[in-house]
């Protein structure tokens, strides 16, 4: 669906977007992850045409270019703020953009927006202009939707509403490109995750990938930590120091145990963990356990 190849960004004498590459499938839910200044929102300008670059961008197998943006009409977009008319109705700012009456009003149903679809956009409160932005870029049947903070705004009933759209729509074949910080949601609808800083690739890769360190791990402290390490470290089982405390793999932990108890160390507290996606990221960015993400 979408290809970006080689993606450079210059603003004046400094180069902001480095090399990026990366693809969006048919369907696809690709998360865009990274701390403020990483470059997302610039990325998502310029494969909307509305900034200067060198590499390429092909939608469909058609180039993006200055000349040629006629591909960008089957892309619907919400970037840092919604585009609305305040002195319209949310009504009127739907029909500036839509080319089909039916697909209009059902996308009033699915956000809910009907109880103030007729006022006028300038009373709506920072949920309600996200709601009528998301619906602007959820028009005419897009092939790519691209949402930079999507839930920015919306309260639980709406996120959980938009979160369930957008998998709807991806299962129709409409793919996503999203940035958002509240990883917490973008996780349960991404099917992969692109992290970048300070305009590179950190990590591209599927979310099913991520699931190799994200899983339950168990911490153990015993009464020496250094005989204790040596010993498991002898036996083959991978260790992580924190502090006192080793980290093992939970298919490691009875054999651990019985490692301990056969040399004597007595095991003073075994705690069971999980890494969350949002630690990993944290990880990631810190440039720590890159490693187990390499081919």
């Amino acid at each position: 669906m979408l290809e970006v190849n080689n993606l450079n960004v210059d603003i004046g004498r400094k180069k902001i977007i480095k090399n990026i590459t990366f693809k969006v499938k048919t369907g696809a839910i690709v998360g865009l992850i990274g701390p403020n200044g990483a470059g997302k929102t610039t990325i998502m300008k310029t494969i909307l045409g509305l900034t200067k670059f060198t590499g390429q961008i092909s939608m469909d197998n058609h180039p993006i270019t200055e000349s040629n943006h006629k591909i960008l009409s089957e892309v619907g977009a919400l970037i840092e703020n919604p585009a609305i008319y305040p002195f319209l109705t949310g009504l009127q700012n739907l029909k500036l953009y839509s080319h089909d009456k039916n697909n209009m009003q059902q996308i009033v149903i699915q956000l809910g927006l009907e109880k103030y679809i007729e006022d006028l956009a300038k009373n709506y409160s920072l949920g309600m202009k996200q709601k009528l932005g998301i619906a602007i870029a959820l028009l005419n049947q897009p092939k790519l939707v691209i949402l930079d903070e999507p839930m920015n705004g919306l309260d639980i009933e709406a996120t959980i509403l938009v979160r369930k759209l957008i998998q709807q729509y991806a299962r129709s074949g409409t793919s996503f490109l999203i940035s958002s910080h509240i990883l917490g949601e973008l996780q349960k609808i991404m099917s992969e995750a692109i992290i970048i800083n300070e305009g590179k690739v950190v990590v591209n890769r599927a979310m099913s990938r991520f699931q190799r360190i994200n899983h339950q791990h168990y911490q153990i402290l015993s009464e020496n930590p250094k005989i204790a390490s040596d010993l498991l470290a002898k036996n083959n089982i991978q260790i992580k120091k924190s502090g006192n405390y080793l980290c093992i793999d939970a298919k490691d932990v009875f054999l651990a145990e019985d490692l301990l108890y056969k040399n004597n160390l007595r095991l003073l507290e075994l705690l069971s963990k999980k890494i969350d996606f949002e630690q990993v990221v944290v990880s990631l960015l810190k440039n720590q356990e890159r490693d187990i993400y390499e081919e």
